[in-house]
């Protein structure tokens, strides 16, 4: 089989999950994590396929914009399910499995890249930026949830979404929790990448520099704001979603501009 079948099955896995927990969420079905993790984990099967059939090639590795891409949805599937098994945050699937399924069917048409060197050391750089970006667009996805739930908990809306959903201040703990994880996994991935990388502020990595570090700023001041000012709530909120915007432009976005629009 090969990675575009793989792909296209992952899809419908991811459609069926993401379908169920929003039912689920809408209260028009039981709640049934296990149904929702069994689906999930069938995505991340063939996801993760699909991504080494894409990736490991006879002419060399392929890390382009879409190899990437679907790397990335994948850790942060496969990390959602793992945390799902001890924390309240399967309903984040809502929003992580399409975004995975996106990016599947961004790479079966989007651009094809070719094959990439891979220095010494540029493992581990490309590992710790993965599971930083993971946790923080899990991060992401939690924060938009908190946000629905303080607009709904404000305007006295005690119905629907608020009833399955955990409290507010469980879900902003959580929040928190995911920040601290992906801020230390960005730390090791900066730090890696000024260990490993030759020049991280040449001209074609500038930008991701720049804008990595920015968003490593916002999450250590929001994570500052938190413990000695008790920032929480839509603070928290607009500071989170303001952090994972610049991380994903610093990466994606530079990539995207390099890869299609400058080729």
């Amino acid at each position: 089989m090969d990675a575009i079948a793989l792909a296209l099955i992952a899809t419908v896995f991811y459609l069926a999950a993401a379908s169920y927990q929003w039912m689920a969420l809408q209260r028009k079905a039981p709640v049934r994590p296990s149904l929702v993790q069994l689906l999930g984990c069938a995505a991340v099967i063939n996801h993760g396929l699909s991504v080494w059939l894409a990736m490991f090639q006879p002419d060399g590795v392929h890390l382009g914009l879409s190899e990437m891409g679907v790397l990335a949805t994948l850790s942060i599937s496969v990390l959602l399910l793992l945390s799902s098994l001890k924390k309240p945050i399967l309903n984040l699937a809502i929003g992580v499995f399409p975004m995975s399924m996106l990016a599947l069917l961004f790479a079966i048409w989007g651009p094809v890249s070719g094959p990439s060197e891979m220095p010494h050391g540029l493992l581990s750089h490309i590992t710790t930026s993965l599971l930083a970006y993971s946790f923080i667009t899990i991060a992401a996805c939690q924060a938009l949830l908190v946000a629905v739930q303080n607009y709904q908990l404000k305007h006295k809306h005690t119905r629907g979404i608020v009833q399955v959903l955990p409290p507010l201040q469980t879900m902003e703990r959580l929040l928190f929790e995911l920040i601290c994880a992906g801020v230390l996994a960005l730390t090791l991935a900066i730090a890696s990448g000024f260990i490993f990388i030759e020049n991280l502020f040449a001209q074609h990595l500038a930008h991701k520099t720049v804008l990595t570090l920015m968003a490593w700023l916002v999450f250590a001041v929001l994570l500052g704001g938190h413990h000695w000012m008790g920032w929480r709530g839509m603070t928290a909120v607009r500071w989170t979603l303001g952090g994972t915007t610049l991380l994903i432009l610093g990466y994606f976005g530079s990539k995207f501009a390099l890869e299609v629009l400058l080729s």
